[in-house]
């Protein structure tokens, strides 16, 4: 067999569709492979679905990947954060579907545990929401009061889902996530770098039924398929490796399904109040690489009902009417569930192009001023956009014309799957990034000029809730 031209497979573990690719030796990625996830069944809060039909769907994407890899067998792996569930450890079957990290069925344990909220941040660096492992855990088990006692003597697992992928590839003798996924659990202190029996103790997990935690990159774990696992990462941890730089003054903008606007903290810098304190991954020398996080919840629900595409740039800023656009509440820094779509004033009358164009500034503004916040902690230099929604002119437009520095759009349509690819081969993070200037119109002084008076209507609107 000839020596292969590919240096990693990387397969992408999302909520809706599950990935594969071949990255080259130049950093590019080719033959990518993509299926449907397993439909998730939404019943209340709770979002589930088969976790075995999940779990043949990926092995099906990767071994079509494999076929075109030659000799290539080095594997990076990213996974939709927090989605878990509760296996048997003999036969592997799951005694529980796969809870999405969309499931609500946390929030009870959240408000028992509201006492501690601030010990828990400062702990995780997160906030206490229903997202995370720990609270939905917790509730289960409290749902189920046979199943502790069993995943105590190890005839029950439990862990996310790339815990269970990485379970069942090596035909159970491997119990482990890294540390970029465990420090979404709630129950990992970010500075100790290990589980905390503090957070374990509050919410009634032991310790010791949890995977062991793993740095990010040089796993070298072998796996039953052939495939050497070099490195494992959380979706969003690998689309940042795959789109900015480290040493640089920069930040991503990632603008899908919810937003994530995230920067790597910058060195003797504390995150600013409010915001998440994010683990990006860990290296092969152990290295923690960090970074800060500003949130938009369910974006494009807000978005899906209106024709946004047709909205122009000149659509912006043409009145007085400012708007949120997060249909699950404020995220970070605000983390106000109280607070949800809402206008300044009814749109009953406004037709459906000037509504979009209103939802599309409550984005833009909300990333501008989480970037001018990060910038007047650190100085930023560049922003570069990327998911679906980045490819909407008015929002391309309408956050270069609120920033004070340079913003690109990123070519690559696949981050979180290079940055799994780059982080398995040992290339350089954003190695092989693509990004087009946003060319700010001539016209852009009455967009920046709402952003601040719609600034002012949200902190008087933040301190009479």
């Amino acid at each position: 067999m000839t020596a292969s031209k590919y240096f990693a497979i990387a397969l992408d573990l999302g909520t809706t569709s599950i990935k594969a690719g071949l990255l080259d030796q130049d950093g590019a990625l080719s033959h990518i492979v993509a299926r449907p996830a397993s439909k998730i069944i939404v019943t209340g809060g709770r979002y589930e679905s088969d976790a075995l039909a999940y779990a043949a769907t990926a092995e099906s994407v990767l071994s079509e990947c494999i076929a075109q890899a030659g000799d290539c067998k080095s594997l990076g792996l990213c996974s939709q954060r927090s989605s878990f569930l509760i296996w048997e450890q003999a036969s592997g079957q799951p005694l529980t579907p796969l809870i999405s990290w969309q499931d609500n069925r946390g929030a009870t344990s959240c408000e028992d545990l509201r006492a501690h909220e601030e010990s828990i941040r400062s702990l995780t660096g997160l906030p206490m929401t229903p997202y995370y492992f720990a609270p939905k855990l917790r509730a289960v088990l409290q749902d189920n009061p046979g199943w502790l006692s069993r995943l105590e003597s190890g005839e029950l697992r439990v862990g996310t889902l790339d815990t269970f992928m990485i379970w069942r590839w090596t035909g159970g003798k491997h119990h482990l996530t890294d540390a970029s996924m465990a420090a979404r659990t709630l129950l990992r202190d970010i500075r100790q770098q290990q589980w905390s029996p503090a957070l374990c103790d509050l919410f009634g997990i032991p310790a010791h039924i949890l995977p062991q935690i793993k740095a990010s990159a040089g796993m070298n774990l072998r796996l039953n398929n052939g495939l050497a696992l070099q490195a494992s990462v959380g979706d969003q941890s690998a689309a940042l490796i795959a789109s900015v730089r480290e040493d640089q003054a920069e930040a991503l903008v990632n603008l899908g399904t919810g937003c994530f606007v995230v920067r790597y903290l910058p060195n003797a810098k504390t995150t600013p109040e409010g915001y998440l304190h994010t683990l990006v991954y860990m290296d092969r020398e152990q290295h923690v690489h960090l970074a800060i996080e500003g949130t938009l919840n369910s974006i494009a629900a807000a978005l899906a009902p209106y024709q946004v595409g047709e909205c122009r740039v000149e659509d912006l800023a043409a009145d007085d009417i400012y708007c949120l656009a997060e249909p699950s509440g404020l995220g970070a820094p605000y983390f106000r569930n109280d607070i949800v779509v809402q206008f300044s004033q009814p749109v009953e009358h406004l037709s459906q192009r000037r509504i979009s164009a209103l939802l599309l500034e409550a984005v833009i503004f909300r990333v501008a001023r989480i970037l001018e916040d990060f910038h007047h902690e650190s100085a930023l230099e560049r922003v570069y956009l990327s998911g679906g929604l980045s490819e909407l002119t008015c929002l391309q437009q309408g956050i270069a014309q609120c920033v004070p520095f340079e913003v690109y759009r990123l070519a690559q349509s696949e981050s979180s799957l290079q940055g799994a690819a780059l982080l398995a081969a040992g290339m350089a993070p954003a190695c092989h990034r693509e990004g087009e200037r946003v060319v700010i119109a001539s016209n852009a002084k009455a967009l920046p000029e709402k952003y601040r008076r719609w600034k002012v209507w949200l902190d008087d609107l933040l301190a009479l809730k």
